[in-house]
Order: C-alpha cells, then sequence, then structure tokens
C-alpha cells in the first residue's frame, strides 16, 4: 500500500474499521505508528485513536514498541499524552518485563500537572493496571487518595475527579489491602458538593454494605 493510500484512509475511515487491517497488516501498522507525528491534524489524532484501540483488543501487537509511548507520555500534546497513558494500561497486561514498574512514577506525575482531563485517564486507568500487576495496589492506591489535595484549576473539577477515584476504587476493591483509607475517602465524599459525585460515594458505600 502507497503512503498516500494509507494517508486516504486514515483520514477517510472510521478508526474502529481500521484496527483489524492495522493488527494484520505490518506495513499499515507502521504507517499509522508515523502518523501519530503527522503535520495533519484528522491523520495524526486518528493514528493515535487506532493505536489506543489495538492495544485494547491486542496488547501484544504493540507491546514491542513499548517505548514508543514512554516517550509520548512526554508530549506536549494534550491528545496524544492521554492516548499513550490509556495504551500504557493497555500493555501492563502483557508487560513481561516489568517496564511498567520502571515508568510508574511517571504514569502517575500527571496527577501533579493540574489538567482534570489528564488526572481523569490516569485515575481511570489505574483498576486496570491493579487487575495486571496486584503487586502495585497499595503504591496505586497511595497515589489515587492524593486527589483530595492535588492542584486543580477548581474545586468543581478536583471534585469531578474524586467521583472517578471512587469509580476506580471500585474496579479493584477486593483486592485493596487498606481498605479502611479507602472507605474513609468515600465516606468523605458523602458531603461532597457535586451531587454526582456524592452519589457515587454512596452507591459504593452501599455495594460494599460499609
Amino acid at each position: 500500500m502507497k503512503r498516500s493510500d494509507t494517508l486516504e484512509e486514515l483520514v477517510k475511515n472510521e478508526a474502529e474499521d481500521l484496527v483489524e487491517k492495522a493488527t494484520r497488516d505490518p506495513s499499515l501498522l507502521l504507517e499509522i505508528f508515523n502518523g501519530v507525528y503527522s503535520s495533519n491534524p484528522k491523520v495524526k489524532f486518528k493514528s493515535a485513536k487506532i493505536l489506543t484501540l489495538v492495544s485494547r483488543n491486542d496488547p501484544k501487537k504493540l507491546y514491542p514498541k513499548i517505548d514508543f509511548f514512554i516517550d509520548l507520555m512526554d508530549s506536549e500534546n494534550s491528545i496524544l499524552k492521554w492516548n499513550a497513558i490509556d495504551v500504557m494500561a493497555n500493555l501492563a497486561s502483557v508487560d513481561v518485563d516489568k517496564r511498567f514498574e520502571k515508568i510508574f512514577d511517571k504514569f502517575y506525575r500527571p496527577l501533579q500537572e493540574g489538567s482534570l482531563i489528564t488526572a481523569r485517564h490516569v485515575v481511570s486507568n489505574s483498576g486496570k493496571i491493579v487487575h495486571a500487576k496486584p503487586s502495585l495496589e497499595s503504591k496505586i492506591t497511595k497515589e489515587l487518595l492524593k486527589v483530595e489535595k492535588i492542584q486543580l484549576p477548581t474545586e468543581e473539577c478536583r471534585n469531578i475527579l474524586k467521583g472517578h477515584t471512587i469509580l476506580a476504587f471500585d474496579q479493584y476493591f477486593d483486592e485493596i489491602k487498606n481498605k479502611s483509607e479507602v472507605v474513609s475517602f468515600a465516606r468523605r465524599q458523602q458531603y461532597n458538593s457535586r451531587n454526582a459525585t456524592k452519589a457515587k460515594a454512596e452507591k459504593f458505600l452501599k455495594k460494599y454494605a460499609l
């Protein structure tokens, strides 16, 4: 397939329609990796989305390129960074070389960057990582409990993130060793000024009969 044909496919087709094709066709997959650095925004973001979907459906296919995504987490482009975070979480399940452990601090550093959406990607992927790497549960839980104090643009942003944190804890509550801290966090959110977060807390506590 010629490069021009590949770029036309990326622009015209839905990302979901190209995932299986990219998984089967190494040349197309290579073009999609190259597409992440395209000057054409449509190609750039479509390529990133396809790679994220491939990592979810067939993480082993992308694991040899894990360094690509580790580097992409440093991107100044927020959308590329969000996709890299999602991909790294998906690759955790096949991380035989324990690369995630080596970049743990880098993965959770975005919680301190002041961006709600970036922080949400980190928080929302944490349950997936715990399931893939149970030995990291305590460290991950410790990071998530920091959301009450991290800097965000507004208090409402923090309240939104607290709600996502409750959902993350719900994903792996049975694996949590120190449940008391998590329960205390959820109980504090029963008085959250954001109704949606308050409701998440109440549902969480009811689910586990706490």
